[in-house]
Protein backbone atom coordinates (compact mmCIF):
# COMPACT_ATOMS: atom_id res chain seq x y z
CA UNK A 1 0.00 0.00 0.00
CA UNK A 2 3.13 2.12 -0.51
CA UNK A 3 1.36 4.23 -3.35
CA UNK A 4 -1.50 5.37 -1.10
CA UNK A 5 -2.18 9.43 -2.75
CA UNK A 6 0.10 11.81 -0.67
CA UNK A 7 -3.50 13.33 0.52
CA UNK A 8 -3.94 10.13 2.83
CA UNK A 9 -0.93 10.25 3.89
CA UNK A 10 -0.49 14.16 5.35
CA UNK A 11 -3.84 15.54 5.73
CA UNK A 12 -5.59 17.77 7.35
CA UNK A 13 -9.21 18.23 8.28
CA UNK A 14 -11.40 20.39 8.96
CA UNK A 15 -14.41 21.04 10.84
CA UNK A 16 -16.53 24.37 12.05
CA UNK A 17 -14.56 24.85 15.24
CA UNK A 18 -11.76 22.26 15.45
CA UNK A 19 -9.47 20.99 12.78
CA UNK A 20 -7.67 17.96 13.06
CA UNK A 21 -4.21 16.54 11.89
CA UNK A 22 -1.56 14.04 12.69
CA UNK A 23 0.76 14.71 15.37
CA UNK A 24 4.06 15.96 15.16
CA UNK A 25 6.98 16.16 17.61
CA UNK A 26 6.76 19.60 17.57
CA UNK A 27 3.57 19.17 19.09
CA UNK A 28 5.21 17.02 22.70
CA UNK A 29 4.88 19.97 24.89
CA UNK A 30 1.39 20.83 24.76
CA UNK A 31 0.31 17.10 24.45
CA UNK A 32 2.51 16.49 27.67
CA UNK A 33 0.28 19.19 29.30
CA UNK A 34 -3.24 18.22 28.55
CA UNK A 35 -1.85 14.69 29.49
CA UNK A 36 -0.85 15.64 32.79
CA UNK A 37 -3.43 17.59 33.64
CA UNK A 38 -5.97 14.82 33.06
CA UNK A 39 -4.37 11.54 34.10
CA UNK A 40 -7.00 11.50 36.69
CA UNK A 41 -9.75 12.03 34.16
CA UNK A 42 -8.14 9.44 31.28
CA UNK A 43 -6.59 7.18 32.21
CA UNK A 44 -9.55 4.53 34.16
CA UNK A 45 -10.41 4.04 30.38
CA UNK A 46 -6.51 3.07 29.26
CA UNK A 47 -4.87 0.00 28.93
CA UNK A 48 -1.60 -0.73 30.87
CA UNK A 49 1.17 0.00 28.62
CA UNK A 50 4.26 -2.95 28.55
CA UNK A 51 6.50 -3.25 31.25
CA UNK A 52 9.49 -1.22 30.48
CA UNK A 53 8.01 0.81 27.64
CA UNK A 54 8.87 4.42 27.53
CA UNK A 55 6.35 7.55 28.41
CA UNK A 56 5.59 9.36 26.05
CA UNK A 57 4.13 11.88 28.64
CA UNK A 58 7.77 12.30 30.14
CA UNK A 59 10.10 10.94 27.42
CA UNK A 60 10.79 13.56 23.96
CA UNK A 61 11.77 10.75 21.51
CA UNK A 62 9.46 8.32 23.07
CA UNK A 63 6.23 10.79 21.56
CA UNK A 64 8.60 11.43 18.69
CA UNK A 65 8.96 7.24 17.86
CA UNK A 66 5.01 7.13 18.56
CA UNK A 67 4.14 9.63 16.07
CA UNK A 68 7.16 8.34 13.85
CA UNK A 69 4.74 4.85 14.39
CA UNK A 70 1.34 7.02 13.76
CA UNK A 71 3.14 8.46 10.13
CA UNK A 72 4.17 4.53 9.13
CA UNK A 73 0.25 3.13 9.72
CA UNK A 74 -0.66 5.81 7.39
CA UNK A 75 1.82 5.01 5.09
CA UNK A 76 0.51 1.04 4.90
CA UNK A 77 -2.93 2.34 5.24
CA UNK A 78 -3.21 0.65 8.55
CA UNK A 79 -4.37 3.22 10.87
CA UNK A 80 -4.89 7.18 10.87
CA UNK A 81 -4.39 9.25 13.85
CA UNK A 82 -4.67 13.19 14.30
CA UNK A 83 -5.10 15.36 17.10
CA UNK A 84 -7.46 17.54 17.30
CA UNK A 85 -7.19 21.61 17.67
CA UNK A 86 -9.51 24.39 18.28
CA UNK A 87 -9.52 25.85 15.16
CA UNK A 88 -9.18 29.49 16.27
CA UNK A 89 -6.04 29.44 17.62
CA UNK A 90 -4.54 26.29 17.27
CA UNK A 91 -4.62 25.10 20.82
CA UNK A 92 -4.61 20.93 21.11
CA UNK A 93 -7.59 19.50 22.91
CA UNK A 94 -7.44 16.02 22.39
CA UNK A 95 -7.12 12.69 20.18
CA UNK A 96 -9.08 10.64 17.63
CA UNK A 97 -8.03 7.91 15.07
CA UNK A 98 -9.25 4.67 12.89
CA UNK A 99 -7.42 1.89 13.86
CA UNK A 100 -7.21 -1.59 12.97
CA UNK A 101 -8.30 -0.99 9.46
CA UNK A 102 -8.75 -3.76 7.14
CA UNK A 103 -9.47 -3.84 3.68
CA UNK A 104 -10.06 -6.78 1.35
CA UNK A 105 -14.45 -7.88 1.95
CA UNK A 106 -14.42 -5.78 5.69
CA UNK A 107 -13.22 -2.51 4.68
CA UNK A 108 -13.76 -1.37 8.03
CA UNK A 109 -12.04 0.46 11.32
CA UNK A 110 -12.20 1.01 14.56
CA UNK A 111 -12.58 4.46 15.93
CA UNK A 112 -11.43 5.88 19.34
CA UNK A 113 -10.85 9.49 20.59
CA UNK A 114 -10.12 10.95 23.53
CA UNK A 115 -10.13 14.60 25.12
CA UNK A 116 -8.38 17.16 27.62
CA UNK A 117 -11.18 17.77 30.31
CA UNK A 118 -10.99 21.47 30.31
CA UNK A 119 -12.91 20.80 26.73
CA UNK A 120 -15.05 18.15 27.69
CA UNK A 121 -18.91 19.08 27.18
CA UNK A 122 -18.29 21.39 24.91
CA UNK A 123 -19.29 19.55 21.60
CA UNK A 124 -15.85 19.52 20.59
CA UNK A 125 -15.51 15.71 20.48
CA UNK A 126 -18.85 14.46 18.84
CA UNK A 127 -17.64 17.42 15.99
CA UNK A 128 -14.11 15.61 15.86
CA UNK A 129 -15.40 12.27 15.81
CA UNK A 130 -17.92 13.78 12.51
CA UNK A 131 -15.24 15.10 10.64
CA UNK A 132 -13.19 11.43 11.11
CA UNK A 133 -15.85 9.35 10.14
CA UNK A 134 -16.21 11.71 7.16
CA UNK A 135 -13.38 11.12 6.30
CA UNK A 136 -13.44 7.18 6.82
CA UNK A 137 -16.46 6.99 4.59
CA UNK A 138 -16.16 9.63 1.94
CA UNK A 139 -11.78 9.49 1.69
CA UNK A 140 -10.66 6.02 2.64
CA UNK A 141 -13.95 4.40 1.02
CA UNK A 142 -14.41 2.28 4.25
CA UNK A 143 -17.65 0.30 5.00
CA UNK A 144 -18.09 0.14 8.69
CA UNK A 145 -16.65 2.45 11.88
CA UNK A 146 -16.79 0.78 14.72
CA UNK A 147 -16.19 1.77 18.49
CA UNK A 148 -15.94 -0.69 21.72
CA UNK A 149 -16.55 1.11 24.71
CA UNK A 150 -16.35 0.54 28.79
CA UNK A 151 -20.33 -0.14 29.64
CA UNK A 152 -19.63 2.80 32.19
CA UNK A 153 -17.88 5.17 30.47
CA UNK A 154 -21.40 7.11 30.02
CA UNK A 155 -19.40 10.42 28.16
CA UNK A 156 -18.23 8.11 25.41
CA UNK A 157 -21.46 6.21 24.63
CA UNK A 158 -22.88 9.67 24.68
CA UNK A 159 -20.32 10.57 21.47
CA UNK A 160 -21.41 7.23 19.81
CA UNK A 161 -25.28 7.82 20.20
CA UNK A 162 -25.33 11.38 19.50
CA UNK A 163 -23.70 10.51 16.10
CA UNK A 164 -25.91 8.07 15.17
CA UNK A 165 -23.57 4.59 15.47
CA UNK A 166 -25.92 1.42 16.36
CA UNK A 167 -25.69 -0.38 19.62
CA UNK A 168 -24.89 -4.04 18.66
CA UNK A 169 -24.67 -5.43 22.17
CA UNK A 170 -21.87 -6.35 23.97
CA UNK A 171 -18.21 -8.21 23.99
CA UNK A 172 -17.31 -10.08 27.03
CA UNK A 173 -13.99 -9.55 28.40
CA UNK A 174 -13.38 -7.64 25.16
CA UNK A 175 -10.16 -5.60 26.22
CA UNK A 176 -7.35 -4.65 28.96
CA UNK A 177 -8.35 -1.51 30.71
CA UNK A 178 -6.07 -0.81 33.80
CA UNK A 179 -5.28 -4.72 34.18
CA UNK A 180 -8.57 -5.88 33.64
CA UNK A 181 -9.76 -7.87 31.57
CA UNK A 182 -13.29 -5.36 30.63
CA UNK A 183 -16.16 -5.61 29.16
CA UNK A 184 -16.77 -3.01 25.86
CA UNK A 185 -20.36 -2.21 24.12
CA UNK A 186 -19.95 -2.60 20.65
CA UNK A 187 -21.25 0.67 18.33
CA UNK A 188 -21.51 0.97 14.56
CA UNK A 189 -22.27 2.73 11.53
CA UNK A 190 -22.05 1.14 7.72
CA UNK A 191 -21.38 3.57 4.60
CA UNK A 192 -24.95 3.30 3.77
CA UNK A 193 -25.83 4.62 7.08
CA UNK A 194 -24.11 7.09 6.86
CA UNK A 195 -25.06 8.40 3.37
CA UNK A 196 -28.48 8.44 5.00
CA UNK A 197 -27.71 10.43 8.43
CA UNK A 198 -24.29 12.27 7.39
CA UNK A 199 -26.75 16.07 6.72
CA UNK A 200 -28.36 15.40 10.20
CA UNK A 201 -25.48 14.56 12.22
CA UNK A 202 -23.32 17.14 10.54
CA UNK A 203 -25.92 19.74 11.44
CA UNK A 204 -26.15 18.28 14.82
CA UNK A 205 -22.48 18.61 15.63
CA UNK A 206 -21.26 21.15 13.91
CA UNK A 207 -21.51 24.80 15.63
CA UNK A 208 -21.00 27.31 13.26
CA UNK A 209 -17.23 28.87 13.55
CA UNK A 210 -16.63 32.30 14.14
CA UNK A 211 -14.77 33.78 11.03
CA UNK A 212 -11.28 34.48 12.79
CA UNK A 213 -11.75 30.15 13.14
CA UNK A 214 -12.39 29.60 9.53
CA UNK A 215 -9.29 31.35 8.05
CA UNK A 216 -7.17 28.80 10.32
CA UNK A 217 -8.99 25.92 9.84
CA UNK A 218 -10.05 26.56 6.90
CA UNK A 219 -13.12 27.71 4.54
CA UNK A 220 -16.08 25.53 4.55
CA UNK A 221 -16.95 23.93 1.58
CA UNK A 222 -20.39 24.64 -0.10
CA UNK A 223 -22.14 21.51 0.81
CA UNK A 224 -20.86 22.51 4.28
CA UNK A 225 -21.73 26.19 4.30
CA UNK A 226 -25.31 25.07 3.46
CA UNK A 227 -25.77 22.62 6.70
CA UNK A 228 -23.96 25.30 8.79
CA UNK A 229 -26.41 27.66 8.06
CA UNK A 230 -29.24 25.30 8.48
CA UNK A 231 -27.88 24.33 11.61
CA UNK A 232 -27.63 27.89 12.77
CA UNK A 233 -31.33 28.36 11.89
CA UNK A 234 -32.07 25.25 13.71
CA UNK A 235 -30.18 25.83 16.91
CA UNK A 236 -32.27 27.97 19.63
Amino acid sequence: MGSLPMMRRNTSLPGSRVALRPLTSGDWLEWQAVRIRSRDWLEPWEPFTEMGTPDPVHDAEAFRARCGAWERQRHFDAAYGFGIFLGDHGSFIGEVSLGSLQRGPFQSANVGYWIDQGHAGQGYMPEAVAVIMGYAFETLKLHRVEAAIVPRNIRSRRVAEKLGLREEGTSQRFLQIRGVWEDHVRYAITSEEWQEKKDEIYSSVMLPAPVSQTKVAGAPTRSRRRWLGRAAKERP
